[in-house]
């Protein structure tokens, strides 16, 4: 899809637009070389920080939550049923993280990154273009992060800070003012980058995993019979003879995953062997152990259910364990909130959301981005949520259904990966994916029980989020089947212009265009007002491409039309940086003298308003305006110095 200067999309072949046509074999390291074994330990330890702070966080509330789903109060806990709680935690461990994720998921990556629109592009690029289904699944699972997004702060900083309690319950009537001063300085923090702190997100959470470990440890030996709740048999026999009690109780037996889904949206930072290696060989353990023992403390002291991680510790370690508990939290709410700016960066390249503001926190790191916009509005949803539910317990209800559609979503594109992209047999693709999407709908049916009491909260903000997503496709769509009515054809313009030629001025004209067919408004707006002509005009067409990153050298394509007129195509990925001026200098490798002292910009700056006969409701016409009202001047977000820019203004109605 092409990209104008007023953010419509324009479709264009690879053939016009130079477009990349990359082959994607898979990457011996999700898309990473290898450095040597310095490099493999450096990324291991940012992983277990960033991929695992989520669902390496989950021991604070999910065996207590499902423990009480189950039944099970501090007057009373039935043993079969705590058995059977911790099966079906350690097997969804098993089956959803260690199997779908770490061993096959991890190999579907687009040019080694991962995420759900990664994913859709893949699928995209595999069936040889844009489809309705593929599309839908893709915003889908986009806008079910979002939703994730805004409770994982909530939920996790609250369930931390609520150890303050076990203290002294003195801190009780302070422990959502203390939340809520945490997500504020949390999210103020973000501006100033996570460069400075993320060296210390993986230390911390290995120590994390470690404590939880020990913890686990200590309280595994006055039980050590709960271990055999590995036989899945505890499992299945709990969800046989409980019913719809089962059923809720996997509801909540799925907040132990509920991070898993970091794991591949991570891919493009780590690489595939540090995920896995941290998993297998720290993560998993540390956390099997740690629900074993919350299991044997549980057993022999029902009111230790109130908050079972907590306890497994001595009082005289409780100050320090709350301390490091809510780091860890931090560190998981840091991982999701910087994930919701590179999905956000995502779904604007590829058109699905206005252009809005992203600023580089790194100099050396080209991932580490701050979106104020985006910031927020997911402090003010978090806010929202945490004071509206106000403890952990009552936000676990609210927790797993969009994370659970997100994985929905995953194994869907994932058969149509499999199916055309690695040419498996169709009946091999799901032969591999009904397994994994059958657990996948088993849970998200059991988390869609907590719809009243709190699961329509990320489905709502999931729903304002597609909406939001299909209203700004749509718009742009129909603004730029009207502009291509009224367009004039560039080549009927230079053949005017040969025969009767303007004043010549001194200089080069760069018209940003979505469509290099068609001659820019702006560019006939500036020879209706003008009457002159600069001696070089360039018309610019940025293309984004439904890979991640487009290598430098197939950045730029010049196309010369006569002495006075030529074409340019600019091509990024969805995870580049879209620097018009710093691609145009590569334009000197190909014989133009581009200065940039002696170019001008010239930007068309549409007013929107509504038609009389609007293709679209009015609530939409008037979302869509809004839209566009609050996206980012084209002069920015591609980096073009205001200096140089000329901007002509225009109405049009959608």
């Amino acid at each position: 899809m092409a990209f104008g200067s007023n953010g419509q999309p324009a479709q264009a072949d690879a053939a016009a637009t130079n477009k990349p046509t990359m082959s994607t074999p898979e990457p011996t390291n999700g898309g990473h070389v290898d450095h040597g074994k310095n490099y493999f330990w450096a990324l291991f330890i940012g992983c277990v920080g960033v991929v695992y702070g989520d669902i390496g966080t989950s021991p604070l509330y999910a065996l207590r939550e499902a423990i009480t789903a189950a039944g099970g109060t501090q007057n009373g806990i039935v043993r079969d049923d705590v058995l059977g709680v911790l099966s079906l935690i350690l097997w969804a461990l098993t089956i959803i993280v260690t199997l779908k994720y770490v061993t096959i998921l991890l190999r579907a990556d687009n040019q080694g990154e991962g995420g759900t629109l990664s994913l859709m592009a893949l699928a995209q690029r595999a069936m040889g273009g844009q489809t309705r289904l593929i599309f839908l699944l893709g915003v889908a699972g986009a806008a079910l992060f979002f939703g994730d997004a805004m409770i994982t702060p909530a939920i996790s900083v609250l369930s931390a800070v609520e150890g303050l309690k076990l203290i002294t319950p003195r801190f009780d009537p302070f422990i959502l003012v203390i939340t809520v001063v945490i997500i504020i300085a949390l999210f103020a923090a973000q501006r100033r980058g996570t460069a400075s702190v993320a060296a210390w997100f993986g230390p911390v959470m290995i120590v994390w995993m470690g404590v939880m470990a020990v913890g686990g440890a200590l309280q595994l030996i006055h039980d050590p019979m709960v271990v055999i709740s590995v036989n899945p048999y505890y499992a299945i026999k709990f969800l046989a003879t409980h019913g719809m009690i089962g059923l809720v109780a996997l509801g909540a037996v799925f907040l132990a995953v509920t991070g898993a889904e970091a794991l591949y949206a991570d891919l493009g930072h780590f690489g595939r062997k540090p995920i896995q290696s941290a998993w297998i060989f720290l993560v998993f353990p540390a956390l099997t152990i740690n629900y074993l023992g919350q299991g044997a403390l549980v057993l022999g002291d029902p009111k230790s259910l109130e908050n079972p991680f907590f306890r497994l510790y001595p009082e005289w370690a409780l100050p320090g364990i709350v301390i490091l508990a809510t780091l860890a939290t931090i560190i998981a709410s840091q991982a999701v909130i910087t994930g919701a700016y590179s999905l956000t960066r995502q779904a604007i390249q590829l058109k699905l959301l206005p252009r809005l503001e992203i600023r580089h926190t790194s100099e050396s790191t080209e991932g580490q981005i701050y979106m104020p916009q985006v910031n927020n509005l997911i402090l003010i949803g978090v806010l929202m949520i945490t004071v509206l539910f106000g403890s952990s317990d009552k936000l676990a209800t609210a927790y797993g259904i969009s994370v659970t559609g997100t994985m929905v979503v995953t194994v869907c594109l994932t058969f149509i990966v499999a199916w055309r992209h690695w040419k498996w047999p169709i009946w091999g693709a799901l032969l591999l994916i009904v397994p994994f999407l059958t657990v996948d709908l088993v849970f998200f049916g059991a988390n869609m029980l907590k719809i009243v009491e709190g699961g329509y909260v990320p489905l709502g903000i999931a729903g304002m989020f597609m909406v939001s997503m299909w209203t700004w496709t749509r718009g742009t769509g129909i603004l730029f089947q009207k502009t291509r009515r009224d367009d004039v054809p560039l080549a009927e313009l230079v053949q005017r212009l040969d025969k009767k030629p303007p004043h010549l001025v001194q200089g080069t004209a760069v018209f940003l265009t979505s469509d290099p067919d068609t001659t820019p408004g702006a560019l006939l707006h500036s020879l209706k007002h003008y009457k002159v002509l600069h001696e070089k005009n360039v018309m610019l067409t940025v293309i984004s491409a439904d890979v991640p990153r487009v290598p430098s050298e197939q950045r730029v394509r010049l196309e010369p039309i006569n002495e006075h007129f030529s074409r340019v195509f600019m091509t990024f990925g969805y995870m580049d940086d879209p620097n018009v001026p710093k691609g145009l200098g590569q334009c000197r490798k190909l014989g133009w003298k581009y200065d940039i002292m002696s170019t001008s910009f010239f930007l068309s700056r549409r007013s929107i308003k509504i038609a009389a006969k609007s293709n679209m409701p009015r609530w939409q016409d008037d979302l869509f305006i809004l839209m566009a009202h609050n996206a980012t001047d084209a002069s920015e977000y591609f980096h073009i110095p205001t200096g140089r820019v000329v901007e002509i203004g225009t109405q049009i109605s959608v």
